[in-house]
């Protein structure tokens, strides 16, 4: 097999780029110190999978020369220099690393919300660099019952949430996109009426940068501000209107604002830098050692999975977006990609239509479900040309019908999905559910009641039930060296049963062949996941 080349545009932490150097399949190009236009016409054609920063732009000629590339990990949260729909036309996988910089961000909000109450850095300069000592200049307030506005609140927002009512301070909670629990569970106020967070002493932003956020906060929206309200943004620039921001703050209706980050970066001659009621720096949210080096970890990892086609963590061009889905969600859709990768390898035949079903709450997300049990199954057969993007395109390319399908639950388990493969030589049933958080379990194969975890080399045994098997395929098993570390029996009501045996150790042909030997023996067959 060759190996995976994977270019690094822009600088990250040497460790990820150690997780690259190390891993024998991969093939790593550290272009980092490259000049962007030998990068773009002459580095990035080479490369299956990208990793950028923001001093690299994946536009449209980054699109035109990247010929081979099949996704791409921005190794960050923003991915405003991003092509998306772009990267999606061509069937490239979008990722970014989305929670590695989230306590720098979290702690940096609390720095410019604490500076701005209580000035500090003006303090700090008064005394350093004047040499002046006056402390009756520098009355500030106290965090401790003040009203929160929080802006967004998912990872960085909500951590942020949780820190302040350590402050004693009274928080509110706008995003229309969350279950209203995450806030209320934490003893946090919800509310989807805009005009509750205008009313807050302190306002704190932290929601993506797009046309629905962009200059959400403008003149109008502080206007309805109480006076001498604190504004932050440590999220994305431009979220607050920077004129209106300039207005509010010369005008002295905002009292302070905490500004991390700018419409235009650099942002050396911006206009706010020559107020005294703004505390301000470069960009910093990701800029601790621990975050940079989570950021390269997460992003070399999420690479090196994309680049092997085992999954794409924290996709972005998915038919809806991971930030979008509720956290219930996401086991049942690796446990679905699972199903179908088990299908495909336990049927091994042309596929003519595939019935996904969903039962429980799981079945308002049955378009995400049946793509990634489309993945699962057909990238056996086809490797890196599927994916998340074009799964469903491929199928239908390949006159596979999908069926999606909600039925009623009366399976007894809280959610249950299941997944019917028509092939040419037969049909397949795989059923399974989630226990708990994230404990992924097969039920059912082909009718047969199990309680399996979808993972390891497995071989499936279908036998007439009669004495003696268990000991036949134990005894063939340790006699070719391996040992079993799982073993699960379903049976039907017609004298038949399955085995499904975990394996420590590769299965080799001449262990099938003697299975397959057996009286008993129905079919064998093995899968690894």
């Amino acid at each position: 097999m060759s190996k995976i080349t994977v270019v690094v545009c822009d600088h990250i932490h040497q460790k990820g780029l150690d997780i690259l150097a190390n891993d024998a399949d991969i093939n790593l190009i550290n272009a980092a110190d490259e000049p962007k236009d030998k990068l773009i016409s002459e580095i990035i054609s080479l490369a299956d999978v990208a990793i950028t920063r923001s001093s690299t732009d994946v536009d449209q000629a980054f699109l035109d020369n990247a010929t081979k590339v099949k996704s791409v990990v921005r190794a960050g949260v923003g991915v405003d220099n991003v092509d998306i729909e772009g990267c999606s036309k061509k069937g490239i996988v979008v990722m970014n690393v989305p929670t590695a910089n989230t306590i720098a961000a979290v702690e940096l909000t609390m720095a410019h919300m604490l500076s701005c109450v209580r000035q500090f850095p003006y303090a700090h300069n008064n005394l350093k660099l004047d040499r002046v000592w006056r402390r009756q200049d520098w009355y500030g307030t106290e965090l401790k019952d003040k009203k929160l506005g929080v802006i967004g609140f998912g990872n960085i927002g909500s951590r942020v949430g949780k820190r302040a009512k350590a402050f004693e301070m009274d928080v509110i909670a706008y995003d229309p996109y969350i279950d209203p629990r995450k806030a209320t569970d934490v003893d946090i106020s919800y509310t989807k009426n805009f005009e509750d967070i205008l009313s807050c002493d302190i306002i704190t932003i932290h929601t993506p940068k797009n046309k629905e956020t962009l200059g959400m906060i403008d003149k109008e929206e502080i206007a309805k501000m109480k006076d001498g309200v604190v504004l932050i943004n440590c999220a994305r620039g431009g979220l607050y209107d920077e004129d209106a921001l300039l207005e509010g703050l010369t005008s002295g209706k905002i009292h302070m604002a905490g500004i991390d980050v700018f419409n235009k970066e650099p942002a050396t001659d911006h206009p706010l830098l020559d107020l005294d009621n703004v505390t301000v720096t470069p960009h910093l949210g990701a800029n601790t050692k621990e975050s940079q080096q989570n950021i390269a970890i997460q992003a070399a990892e999420n690479a090196i999975q994309a680049a092997k086609a085992i999954a794409y963590p924290n996709a972005l061009n998915l038919p809806i977006k991971e930030s979008e889905l509720p956290d219930f969600l996401r086991p049942y859709l690796e446990l679905i990609q699972k199903m179908g990768n088990i299908a495909a390898q336990a049927t091994r035949s042309k596929v003519k239509s595939i019935k996904v079903t969903a039962k429980g709450d799981v079945d308002e997300y049955i378009d995400s479900l049946t793509t990634f049990a489309t993945v699962g199954l057909l990238s056996e057969s086809l490797q890196d040309q599927v994916n998340y993007v074009n799964a469903e395109f491929v199928a239908e390319d390949r006159n596979i019908k999908i069926i999606k399908d909600k039925a009623i639950n009366n399976s007894g388990l809280t959610n249950k999905v299941s997944l019917k493969v028509s092939t040419e030589n037969g049909d397949f049933f795989i059923a399974g559910t989630v226990f708990g958080e994230k404990t992924l379990r097969i039920m059912d194969i082909d009718g047969y009641k199990l309680d399996l975890e979808p993972k390891g080399n497995l071989i499936l045994f279908r036998n007439t039930d009669v004495p003696g098997v268990i000991g036949d395929v134990g005894r063939i098993v340790s006699s070719n060296g391996l040992n079993i570390a799982d073993f699960r029996l379903g049976r039907d009501n017609q004298s038949h049963a399955l085995a499904v045996v975990n394996i420590d150790g590769n299965i080799t042909k001449e262990v099938l062949l003697e299975l397959s030997k057996l009286e008993a023996c129905i079919s064998v067959n093995h899968v690894s996941i």
